[in-house]
C-alpha cells in the first residue's frame, strides 16, 4: 500500500512537498508522489494543508482530520487571559472526577506537538482513592532515607505530625503519563501533553498540578512506586499531574517576572 493517494482535484499546487518536513514527497506527473526510502513522520502536514483535500496519508488519513475553518480562532487578549488565567490547583474538593472528564484530559494530551512526532505516551488514570493514599506513604518513606531529604524536610514532617499531603495535595485524581525506557524524548513528550492537559482542564471546572515530589521519588533506581502503579517494566512514569475540582476559585490574574530578553538583529 503507498503511503499516498490523489485523487482528480490536485491542482500541482505544491504546498504539500514545501510544508513536508521530511521531504517525503516528490512532484510527479499526476501529483504529489513519495519519494523512495523516505521516512514519514505521520505528522498529516501534507493532509492538513491540501487547499482541495486532493491529497491522503496513510499515516494521518483525511478522515481523522477536522475542518479547521469551522472554528473561530481566539483574539490576542482573549488567548492571554485563557493562557495566564490557569493556575496550579492545590487545594481540591472532596469528590472524584469522573472517568468521562478524566478521559477527555488524557485524549487531549495526545494531540500535543511531541518531538520528531515520536508521540508514544500512555496514560495510567488513578481513580483509586486509597491507592493514592499508599504512594503518598511510600513517597514520603523513601524522602526520609533520601540523601536529599533536607530539601523536602517540610513535607516530611507536615505529613508525619499533622497529615499534611503535599505529594498530591488531596487530589481525587491522579493522571501518571508513561513512556518507553528507551525513548530519548520520553521527558519532553510527557511535558508538552501534560501541558496541553492543564490548559484544558478548566474548560471542564477541573484544576490540575504537577506532582512534582511524586515525579522525582518514582524516578529514583528501585523506587517501588512504578510497581505500586502497574507500569510494565520497559515504561517509565515520565510525568503526573493531580487533577480534581478546584476547592477555591481565583480572582486575577497573577504577574510574573518582568520580561527578560534579548534581541539580536
Amino acid at each position: 500500500m503507498s503511503l499516498v493517494t490523489v485523487n482528480e482535484q490536485c491542482i500541482k499546487c505544491g504546498l504539500c512537498i514545501n510544508e513536508c518536513p521530511v521531504y517525503v514527497l516528490k512532484m510527479g506527473e499526476k501529483g504529489p508522489e513519495e519519494v523512495e526510502n523516505a521516512h514519514c513522520v505521520a505528522c498529516g502536514h501534507c493532509v492538513a494543508i491540501c487547499p482541495t483535500s486532493a491529497i491522503d496519508n496513510a499515516k494521518s488519513p483525511l478522515a481523522l482530520q477536522v475542518d479547521a475553518h469551522d472554528f473561530p480562532k481566539l483574539n490576542p487578549q482573549q488567548a492571554e487571559h485563557f493562557l495566564r488565567s490557569r493556575r496550579s490547583i492545590r487545594t481540591y474538593q472532596d469528590k472524584p472526577v469522573p472517568r468521562e472528564l478524566l478521559t477527555k484530559l488524557a485524549n487531549i494530551a495526545r494531540l500535543a506537538p511531541t518531538a520528531a512526532n515520536s508521540q508514544g505516551i500512555s496514560y495510567v488514570i488513578v481513580e483509586n482513592k486509597q491507592l493514592i493514599e499508599k504512594a503518598i506513604e511510600t513517597t514520603i518513606e523513601m524522602i526520609e532515607n533520601s540523601p536529599v531529604r533536607h530539601i523536602l524536610e517540610a513535607a516530611v514532617v507536615g505529613y508525619r505530625e499533622q497529615g499534611i499531603d503535599s505529594v498530591f495535595r488531596g487530589a481525587p485524581n491522579l493522571i501518571i503519563a508513561i513512556a518507553d525506557k528507551n525513548s530519548p524524548y520520553a521527558r519532553n513528550n510527557a511535558i508538552s501533553c501534560l501541558t496541553y492537559l492543564e490548559l484544558f482542564a478548566p474548560s471542564l471546572g477541573l484544576g490540575t498540578c504537577w506532582a512534582g515530589i511524586f515525579e522525582y521519588v518514582a524516578a529514583v533506581e528501585n523506587s517501588p512506586l512504578p510497581a505500586l502503579f502497574n507500569i510494565p517494566e520497559d515504561k517509565i512514569i515520565a510525568g503526573a499531574v493531580m487533577v480534581g475540582y478546584p476547592k477555591y476559585s481565583y480572582k486575577r490574574l497573577v504577574d510574573r517576572q518582568p520580561l527578560d530578553v534579548t534581541y539580536i538583529n
